[in-house]
Order: structure tokens, then C-alpha cells, then sequence
């Protein structure tokens, strides 16, 4: 089966760079089965483990969705994590400023996150489109202006400072709250909205046109232009969609997880979507797996810092570790991709 395929190089590469990972820890000094059994003890040793390990997943999940139908539309999304603070900070203005019924203010401050998103990615998408302006580009620097805007309102001059002691907002009202899933856990229901999302975006993308037509452009630009495809327009919603995506998944967070704004709230989840997303070869299906992936060696990772056994900083080399052999096949591949269409395109000028 073509998933077996897929998921066989994946797994290679996944149990390669955890060899790596116990060879550097070897040289280190530190015990190779005490660091890995910390790793798998934090990530999934008991339902509060597990769950910790879903709520790390959470936005990740929202942002390796961000990634993928950016990337299937031949773009590198970048910008996830500026777009996610945005979709965020809309989603606690709503929380705190609306007065709803509960379910309906939820699902509103969800949309209010997902629309401040959506037109975080609508500007690069606009600039790739209409002025040629490099995405890679366009959503770095807009992913920095949305971190220090959002920390410039919610600091002591800022117009949203909630309390003395901490650059955050008021708490959102409970009538916005995701509930959770069981007291003293912060596992809320947003990682069931984003398996749903996961399952509507894999629906557009292989069975709608508009899906169809984002897909060809990421295929061959050109090709898709002379069958009559809208290009521009087909980045400019596959880049729209994604800064959506990512701002759900900001108010996700938010609405579950926080209850509240709090400024630098994200240890990066923005880049660990662009892994997420490379690791699911770009399958909004697959992205479910590949944000559990990151989010067990996330929680792993602070278990291992916890129990004493290797510092953080170790931690965190084996999650490099184990990003770089899983993806960056996947990214040669895409270069390739992307500059075999521009060098041919370069020829037939000349």
C-alpha cells in the first residue's frame, strides 16, 4: 500500500536519528537508557503524560496544517508563528471583550482567531502574487511584527495589560473556555478540532477544485497557468488558508490551554509546524501523527530536564536530531522541485 511506502522511510529515518541521539548522549557522558526512558516515560508513562503530549500537539497540529497547504501550492510558509499570535490575541479581544451564550462565544472567538490569521497570510500572499516578493521573505518579517505587536499590547503601556506582575491580558470569560478533559490537565478539545480541521483540509485539497488547482500550482506553476488556472489567486488562498490555520490554532491555545494572552506564550510551535508538516510529507491525514511525533519529544524533553538525568539543552539536540533526518529529505526534494521548473525556464530564454 502506497501509506506503507510512504511511512516506511519515515520510520527508518525516525529510529536512525534516535541512534544518533544515543551516541551523542554516549560521548556526553550521560546514560543512554536513562535519557530514552525519561523520553518515552514523559511523552506517554500514564493518561497525565499522554496528556501533556496531546496539548503540546495541539497547536502544533494547526501549524503543520498551515505548512502543508501553503507547501502544496509550491510556497514555504514560514510565517505560522506570527500568525499564530495574531489568530491568538483575536481570539482572547474576543473572549474578554464579547458577552455570549458559551458554545456560541467559543466558536466565535475560534473564527475571530482563524480571520486575524487568514489576513496575517493574506499580505505575503497578495505580495508573492501580484509583486513577485519572496514568501520566505514577507512571512519572516511579518512573523516578527506580529510577536512584538502582541507584546507591545499586553505590556504596561500597551492598551491591554491585564495584570501587575506579568505582560497578559484579563482572563477570557468561561463562557469562551475550551473545556478540557479532565481537572488538573490542560488538554482541552482543540485537539479535536484540529483533527477535524486535519480531515476538512484533506478534503479541499484532494477532492474540491480549488484544491485541485492549489495542488497543480505547486506541481508546475506554468502548466497549471496555460490549462487556465488562476495562479496568483491560487497563492494568494493557499497562503490565506494557511495564516487561518495557524491563527486557529492560536486561539486553541488560547481558549484551552492559557484562558488567557500572555506574551511570548509560544516555545516555537510555529517552526516545529514546518517540521510537522515536512515529517507528514505534506498529508493533512499524516500531519495528526507528526504533531504527536513532535509534541512526545516535547514533553519527553522537559521529563528528561525534570528527572535530572541530561540537561535541557541535551533535550533539545535530540529533537534536532531527529527533525533533521526526517526532513530534510523531504526538503531536498523539494528544491529540487523547485529549481528544476526555473532552471528549464532559464534555458528556454536563452
Amino acid at each position: 500500500m502506497r501509506w506503507l511506502r510512504e511511512a516506511g522511510p519515515v520510520v527508518g529515518a525516525i529510529a536512525l536519528a534516535l541512534g544518533v541521539g544515543a551516541a551523542v548522549c554516549a560521548v556526553a557522558g550521560y546514560s543512554v537508557p536513562a535519557v530514552y526512558r525519561e523520553l518515552v516515560r514523559g511523552a506517554f508513562g500514564g493518561r497525565y503524560q499522554l496528556f501533556q503530549t496531546l496539548t503540546q500537539a495541539t497547536p502544533i497540529l494547526f501549524t503543520s496544517l498551515s505548512f502543508v497547504i501553503a507547501f502544496r501550492c509550491g510556497l514555504f510558509n514560514i510565517g505560522a508563528e506570527g500568525q499564530l499570535y495574531v489568530g491568538a490575541f483575536a481570539a482572547a479581544w474576543a473572549g474578554f471583550t464579547l458577552e455570549l451564550p458559551p458554545v456560541l462565544h467559543t466558536v466565535v472567538c475560534l473564527l475571530f482567531g482563524a480571520v486575524a490569521g487568514g489576513l496575517w497570510g493574506l499580505v505575503p500572499g497578495w505580495l508573492r502574487a501580484r509583486r513577485g516578493a519572496n514568501e520566505f521573505v514577507t512571512t519572516m518579517m511579518l512573523s516578527y511584527v506580529a510577536i512584538y505587536l502582541t507584546s507591545w499590547l499586553v505590556s504596561p503601556r500597551g492598551p491591554y495589560h491585564g495584570t501587575q506582575w506579568a505582560n497578559q491580558t484579563v482572563r477570557i470569560l468561561r463562557s469562551a473556555e475550551l473545556p478540557r478533559f479532565m481537572a488538573g490537565a490542560q488538554l482541552s478539545w482543540g485537539i479535536a478540532v484540529g483533527a477535524m480541521v486535519a480531515v476538512l483540509v484533506w478534503y479541499f485539497i484532494f477532492r474540491t477544485p480549488r484544491g485541485y488547482q492549489i495542488r497543480a500550482v505547486g506541481q508546475n506553476p506554468q502548466a497549471a497557468e496555460y490549462g487556465g488556472i488562476d495562479v496568483s489567486g491560487s497563492m494568494i488562498l493557499a497562503l490565506t488558508l494557511a495564516g487561518a490555520l495557524a491563527g486557529l490554532g492560536g486561539a486553541a491555545e488560547i481558549l484551552g490551554t492559557h484562558r488567557r494572552f500572555i506574551e511570548f506564550f509560544s516555545p516555537g510551535y510555529g517552526w516545529d509546524g514546518i517540521a510537522g508538516g515536512l515529517i507528514a510529507r505534506a498529508h493533512p491525514i499524516a500531519a495528526i501523527l507528526a504533531a504527536i511525533l513532535m509534541g512526545a519529544l516535547r514533553a519527553g524533553g522537559m521529563a528528561i530536564d525534570r528527572a535530572g538525568v541530561a540537561p535541557a539543552d541535551l533535550a533539545a539536540v535530540i529533537q534536532g536530531i531527529v527533525i533533521l533526518f526526517v526532513v530534510a529529505p523531504e526538503l531536498i526534494r523539494w528544491l529540487r522541485r523547485v529549481r528544476l521548473p526555473r532552471s528549464d525556464h532559464v534555458r528556454a530564454e536563452r
